[in-house]
């Protein structure tokens, strides 16, 4: 197997995901902005991977299975890591759904591609756009402290739930365009099992 450039920048992001760790509960009055660089340095590398792979055609498979690896990984870090130090009902709910979504839509996806459907479930406008406000969101509250006044926490807080709904309704989106195909598959099985259990008989 051929490791890409874009796959090593994947990689890179996975291996990012230590460092913010390590960086954000360093006991350093710095660590909040290290912290955030290192979330910023990854998220880049997100949009970095999929410009190089379009722009000089490096796709693989092994990439196209990584990447969404990889973002899930570091939003589910910088997410718990959020919420342990912020730990109120809000923000654990907000978590919860961001991170419930991905399992559910990763699952999602993995029927689908199953039933050989799997682009019913590409990617959205409104995915897209969550996925812009999320990020912003995490680099809000992970550097925490105000700048020149502005509540920069509580702006990542307002942001975070904009995100969690862009999140339920994204989610919708793909449930909605999958769920003509998934009821047909379940027809399918359905009736393949009532066949076998009549040859059974």
């Amino acid at each position: 197997m051929t490791l890409t450039v874009p796959t090593w920048l994947t990689l890179a992001r996975i291996a990012l995901i230590p460092v913010l760790v390590v960086v954000y509960y360093l006991d350093a009055r710095w660590s909040n902005l290290a912290a955030t660089l290192v979330f910023v340095a990854a998220s880049l590398t997100d949009w970095l991977d999929g410009w190089i792979a379009r722009r000089y055609r490096l796709f693989s498979r092994f990439g196209a299975f990584l990447d969404p690896v990889a973002d899930k990984l570091m939003v589910s870090t910088a997410l718990v890591i959020t919420v342990q130090h912020h730990h109120t009902v809000w923000m654990a709910l907000w978590a919860s759904i961001i991170i419930g979504r991905e399992i559910a839509v990763s699952a999602l996806r993995e029927w689908m591609a199953e039933l050989g459907q799997r682009a019913k479930v590409a990617v959205a406008l409104v995915g897209k756009i969550k996925t812009i406000v999320q990020m912003v969101a995490l680099g809000f509250l992970l550097y925490r402290a105000p700048v020149l006044g502005l509540p920069v926490f509580l702006i990542g807080e307002w942001l975070l739930a904009a995100a969690a709904v862009l999140t339920l309704w994204s989610g919708w989106e793909y449930l909605r365009a999958a769920w003509p195909v998934l009821r047909a598959g379940e027809a399918a099985h359905t009736a393949q099992h009532a066949s076998e259990q009549e040859r059974n008989v």
